[in-house]
């Protein structure tokens, strides 16, 4: 599958196949992270891969309830230790995760799998679960997994509506 194929066939799912994740295809979306670029090529990020049925469930909580989660055989943590801000004035490993995010998501679709990038959960309960350490910081949870049902990807404005040359 070619990038463009991947952005364009990427959806949120909420409803994972009763189905495990190869290992090999696991190891493919963590080297996705792995090799994704970093602010100054720093490389402080951590790519946490939750697959213990028992650790999903409890990571319910942490997600303000949302128990849908309970249906991924994974849940990809994305963290990364001492933040900075940049001279723009964005947080280096807030970018730094994100683009991680989008290399690991595309990598996944392209393998036949659907993430669902969560911006509902609470960060010290993640930390707490997970035993990750107080100096990083929980950027992102998202559920990962074959979806139970086929889906769609959401509408999206034209390319007139979001894209300006130039000057605003």
């Amino acid at each position: 599958m070619e990038v463009m194929e991947a952005i364009k066939a990427r959806y949120s799912v909420r409803k994972y196949a009763d189905r495990p994740i190869e290992p090999e295809k696991i190891a493919q979306i963590m080297e996705a992270g792995r090799l994704a670029p970093t602010a100054s090529n720093q490389q402080l990020n951590k790519h946490i891969i939750v697959t213990d049925k028992d650790l999903i469930r409890q990571m319910v909580d942490a997600c303000e309830g949302q128990k849908w989660i309970e249906t991924a055989p994974a849940i990809l943590v994305e963290c990364a230790s001492g933040d900075r801000t940049m001279i723009c004035g964005q947080s280096a490993r807030s970018m730094d995760g994100a683009i991680a995010m989008s290399y690991m998501t595309l990598e996944a679709v392209s393998l036949g799998l659907q993430f669902c990038w969560l911006g509902w959960f609470q960060p010290e309960k993640v930390r707490a679960l997970l035993h990750i350490p107080e100096d990083y910081v929980v950027i992102a949870v998202a559920p990962l997994g074959y979806p139970a049902v086929p889906g769609q990807p959401s509408k999206k404005k034209t390319a007139d509506e979001v894209v300006v040359y130039n000057q605003m």
